[in-house]
């Protein structure tokens, strides 16, 4: 488990490496504000995001890595052959889906990766299921979303999730 002085000592070197990035390395004066200001920040992000136990797999994450990628090609595929063709029918709708993530990191994970998936958008939530606008809902996008989830799963690891 990682340390609050780890995760502290992270984010702040990500926000200045934001501020690097938006500001250039420019003068020492605006390399020490930034510092300020990104160890406010980091304080600041304890409050609003205080820090949990998960974890990324990374050796998983580089197996997901082409798969997701895939899917991302797809998607674009599908959305510009659905755009150029007006003739493509459409018959969209909202589906529910069960989830087996509670609310928070996993979920919001999930939920993004799947907005990749072609005809599939997220968009709502309740305690045991996402909401998804599809662009055929005959299209059996339960299966599919349930092939992502299990594909995922080993990526993302919550150490809380008995809890």
């Amino acid at each position: 488990m990682k340390s609050r002085l780890a995760v502290a000592i992270i984010r702040w070197a990500l926000l200045m490496v934001l501020w690097i990035v938006l500001m250039g390395f420019g003068k020492t004066a605006d390399l020490i504000v930034g510092g300020i200001a990104a160890l406010v920040a980091s304080k600041v992000s304890f409050w609003l995001m205080p820090p949990k136990v998960q974890s990324v797999q990374l050796r998983q994450l580089a197996l997901f890595f082409p798969h997701f990628l895939w899917q991302s090609v797809l998607s674009g595929w599908d959305v510009a052959r659905r755009a150029l063709d007006p003739k493509m029918p459409l018959n969209t709708g909202l589906i529910q889906y069960p989830v087996n993530h509670s609310a928070g990191f996993l979920r919001n994970t999930f939920a993004s990766i799947t907005s990749l998936l072609p005809g599939t958008v997220p968009c709502g939530q309740s305690s045991k299921h996402l909401e998804y606008h599809v662009l055929d809902i005959n299209a059996d996008v339960c299966a599919s979303l349930k092939h992502e989830e299990q594909l995922l799963a080993p990526v993302l690891k919550d150490d809380h999730s008995n809890e």
